[in-house]
Parts: C-alpha cells; structure tokens; sequence
C-alpha cells in the first residue's frame, strides 16, 4: 500500500504528521507522494479539498482520508488521537471506498482557449464592483438574465458549505446532479429572476453567458481567479456532473446526513 501525507502547516497537524510516519515505519505501507494510493489529509476541510485538487489528475487512483485537526472536520473521519488505529486500517486496507460526484467547469475566452477545472463543493461566479449581469442557459435554452452579486453552482456534498449559506437547499449526495443558488439577485417590477436554488441532474449542463467579465472573480473549492487579463475576456462558463468521482477510504465512514446533523444540529437539550 503506498500512501502520503498532504498536512496543513500547524504545529499539531505536522506533529500528526510525524506520528503517522512513525507508526507505519517498519510496516508494509509504503511513503509514495507522486503515485498514492491513499491520501492522508491533516487538517481542515480546507486542507482535504487542497489535498484533492493537488491530485486532480489521478483522482480515479487514489482513495482519500481526512484527520481534522480544527474545529468542523465534514469530510474528515479521524481525530489526532486515532492515528495508531488509522494505521492499522490502513496495513489491513481492503480497497473499500465510498465516492461523491464532482462539478466540471469549462471557462471559455474570446481567444477560444478553454480552462478545465473540477470541484468538490463548489463554483462561484461574483463580480466584485458592480451587480453581475449574465444569462443563463439550461440545456442549451434560455432560462433568465440574471442580476446581483453572483451564483453558487455547488455539488451535492458542497451543498451544506456556501450554497447553504447563500440559501441553497441540501442535496443526498446519492442524487448525482448539481444546484445553482443566488446570491443577492435582484427582484422588483423590472428585474426578474427564479429567485430559487435550481437543482438539476446528471445528463444537465448550464451555460453562463457573460455581458461584460471586468471585476469578475471565479472561485473554484479554494482556487479564486480573477478575471483582469487585457488579451483576453472571458466569454462563457459552462458547468455540469463530471466524469470523474473522488472516492474516501471507507474504514469507518460517517454517513452525510450524520455529518450533516453533527454539523449543524449537533446533541439534542
């Protein structure tokens, strides 16, 4: 079994760290951070998504193991105290996993250059300065000319992290589809748009047609862009399930609507 470490740089997560190195040395597992077969991530959510986007291109290779060492650990399974059985799961490691859908997104320039990118929670499109002004295509049809401060386009798994702040319903991540929430859109007797989160399935794909990409700032999971490049504009957005999936370890996987009820409702009084 080959595995690595991706740690986020605190005192307590590289001690984690060290830990797992000095309980697998001597064992079969094997330190391999170029070609892993399980990626181990210490610290945050933040530091997992990191972890994923940092092997975007061997996702369908490699499982996923979060130890949260902050205060919301979602995704994450461990806590630093159980490394000594973290490791012994992973010399005894079967190749059970479980997986989640991705978002693929697809920026189109005016110079016909096309950048790829996945998510595990979500997209964002906002412009900074002034209301963004986009249209919206469903399926290749017109669905609205949206208004405000910008959209969520969000996984399922992603759906309980800033869609759900922007007002995003949560989704079963058993239904493999993806949402689009509003942030800020503008309603009144001129103006008009649905007004609520959209969810739509797997075969969908959404097209953002842009009017005018100054101040416009792209997020993707943790990766922020921000469009001011003079040789090129950016023209459309298109969004839809991709193909690839990113698969956890299933040593002892906490269920989503038991990480969803940890998370936001906690111990009943």
């Amino acid at each position: 079994m080959k595995y690595a470490i991706y740690t986020y740089d605190s005192e307590q997560s590289l001690q984690v760290r060290q830990e797992i190195l000095d309980q697998a040395e001597g064992t079969e597992l094997e330190y391999d951070e170029t070609y892993p077969e399980v990626v181990i991530s210490v610290g945050g959510d933040g530091t997992l998504l990191s972890a994923i986007h940092k092997y975007q291109d061997q996702l369908d290779q490699i499982r996923f193991v979060g130890i949260h060492t902050g205060h919301l650990g979602f995704y994450a399974d461990w806590r630093p105290y159980e490394v000594a059985e973290l490791v012994e799961s992973l010399k005894n490691d079967s190749g059970q996993s479980v997986t989640y859908p991705l978002l693929k997104t697809e920026a189109l320039y005016d110079d016909g250059s096309i950048e790829e990118s996945v998510a595990i929670n979500e997209a964002t499109i906002r412009d900074f300065s002034k209301t963004l002004v986009c249209d919206v295509y469903i399926n290749h049809n017109l669905f609205e000319r949206f208004r405000g401060d910008g959209l969520c386009i969000s996984t399922p798994t992603g759906s309980t992290a800033y869609n759900k702040s922007v007002g995003g319903a949560i989704m079963d991540p058993r239904i493999i589809g993806f949402q689009v929430a509003e942030m800020a859109s503008l309603n009144n007797m001129i103006f008009r748009t649905i007004g609520s989160p959209v969810i739509l399935g797997t075969h969908a794909q959404l097209n953002i047609k842009i009017m005018n990409d100054e101040n416009l700032i792209l997020t993707n999971d943790r990766e922020i862009t921000k469009l001011d490049d003079d040789q090129r504009h950016l023209t459309e957005i298109k969004y839809c399930v991709a193909s690839q999936r990113v698969y956890f370890a299933k040593y002892r996987h906490t269920s989503f609507w038991k990480r969803v009820r940890d998370s936001f409702i906690g111990d009943e009084n």
